[in-house]
């Protein structure tokens, strides 16, 4: 069976089509010829006997001797050893093939007569039982319902199935079309056309359709996201390099810039500081979409030192903001201190940036929790927070959050952006089972400010 859909697999919706037409067509004559006659020759059989045992009770009401135009009736007396109808020879012949006295009273019975079946029901009937009714049904009779009812039964059998074809045959073309559409819709979208899609269908063609429309949309603003991005990059790593060329050569020509050789020297370096974040951010970005995870279900790194050294390091950006630290010194997370370390960073990078007065990091089993009390997201960014090049109205670079997510991602982990009455949160969480790091002290919270 496998074999044969891998085969069908390789013909078209035409091809598959009629070769599933081909089978069901020889299965269908297999089973007309090979069960159905069988079948019909019994239920012939037994409605022949329904016709003579009507017609016997018939005869017993009226108790005359009578044959119909089907059932012929021969009264037998068992005393006498003799039948009371008139008869010729042929109807001699036959009943001598036909025992009038069985052991049980009745019977229904049939036997082959010149290649004929006859079909025959014996019952006892008198006061003292002494007569037998011999009911023999006319063979010409049970050919013509037999051949009847195979007619009937092989003309609804082909209609149905002619029926069925035609329905098949209308559900393969509109199948065919709208694939065709999708087909093209993706052709002259990879040569860069521009292209519309119309599939008026809500079963899974339609939503496939949808789907590819949707990312050919998500794609194309994706696109042009990072061409206005390239573009910002550009400018962006331009102004600091002409800063820093500009005042080389003017210190080089003995000339300040700006007042004192010293101030000039400054910025210099806070040019090269911001050239240095960004080229970083970029690479970082990239080196993150080839990391890998080698050991999925083993908690190995102690959370609480990634999280204080993140902090000592993002301390000095604002004096202004309090940092507060819930942490369980017992949980493990799953993964390398490095890109950890870069995840925290940015998560507290991003609150720094945004928060008013107060960040909050909680730290528990399988749950890490950034708060800031800063203003809420907007709500058609919140579906954009950790996509690559989506800045904020704060935001410097747009690659930060696109970072965390591809690092808890690869880690086994979930990333949500929240907003609260009073500020928003982000978690990363897992419900992932993975295997327990050794117990530690208790859990300790400490405060931190910045």
């Amino acid at each position: 069976m496998k074999r044969f859909r891998i085969w069908l697999s390789n013909f078209t919706l035409i091809q598959q089509f009629f070769t599933i037409v081909f089978f069901t067509g020889a299965f269908l004559l297999f089973f007309i010829f090979a069960y159905l006659n069988r079948n019909i020759d019994s239920f012939v059989n037994s409605q022949m006997y329904v016709f003579i045992h009507r017609s016997q009770n018939e005869y017993l009401e009226t108790r005359m001797i009578s044959e119909d135009s089907n059932v012929m009736h021969f009264v037998y007396n068992a005393d006498s050893k003799r039948y009371l109808n008139h008869m010729d020879e042929r109807y001699e012949r036959l009943l001598s093939r036909i025992d009038p006295e069985p052991e049980m009273g009745s019977i229904d019975s049939s036997f082959e007569y010149d290649n004929n079946t006859i079909v025959y029901s014996i019952i006892t009937f008198g006061d003292s039982g002494e007569y037998r009714l011999i009911s023999i049904i006319r063979n010409n009779f049970r050919e013509e319902f037999r051949s009847a009812l195979s007619n009937s039964v092989i003309n609804i059998t082909f209609y149905v199935f002619f029926a069925l074809i035609a329905l098949i045959v209308i559900w393969i073309f509109s199948l065919i079309h709208p694939l065709d559409q999708i087909i093209s819709y993706i052709n002259r979208i990879k040569i860069g056309e521009k292209a519309s899609l119309n599939v008026n269908r809500y079963d899974e063609i339609g939503e496939m359709a949808e789907a590819l429309v949707s990312m050919n949309e998500e794609l194309s603003a994706q696109q042009k996201i990072r061409d206005e991005m390239i573009q910002n990059i550009s400018h962006d790593l331009k102004t600091p390099i002409a800063t820093i060329k500009s005042y080389s050569e003017s210190i080089k020509d003995g000339i300040y810039p700006y007042d004192t050789l010293e101030k000039s020297v400054d910025v210099i370096i806070e040019n090269a500081d911001r050239l240095e974040k960004k080229v970083y951010s970029l690479i970082t970005y990239n080196k993150m979409g080839y990391l890998e995870d080698h050991d999925p279900n083993i908690l190995n790194l102690e959370m609480t030192p990634v999280i204080q050294k993140a902090i000592l390091a993002a301390s000095v950006i604002r004096s202004d903001v309090k940092i507060v630290t819930e942490l369980d010194d017992s949980v493990y997370f799953h993964g390398d201190e490095e890109p950890w370390r870069v995840v925290i960073e940015n998560l507290l990078d991003n609150a720094l940036r945004y928060a008013k007065h107060k960040i909050t990091i909680t730290l528990q089993k399988d749950l890490l929790e950034v708060y800031n009390d800063g203003a809420n997201i907007e709500k058609d960014r919140l579906d954009k927070l950790f996509k690559p090049y989506e800045k904020g109205n704060k935001g410097k670079f747009g690659l930060g959050l696109s970072i965390v997510k591809k690092v808890v991602e690869t880690y086994g982990y979930n990333v949500t952006g929240e907003n609260l009455n009073d500020g928003v949160v982000f978690r990363i969480y897992t419900t992932r089972k993975m295997k327990k790091a050794p117990k530690k002290k208790n859990s300790k919270k400490s405060i931190i400010e910045a």
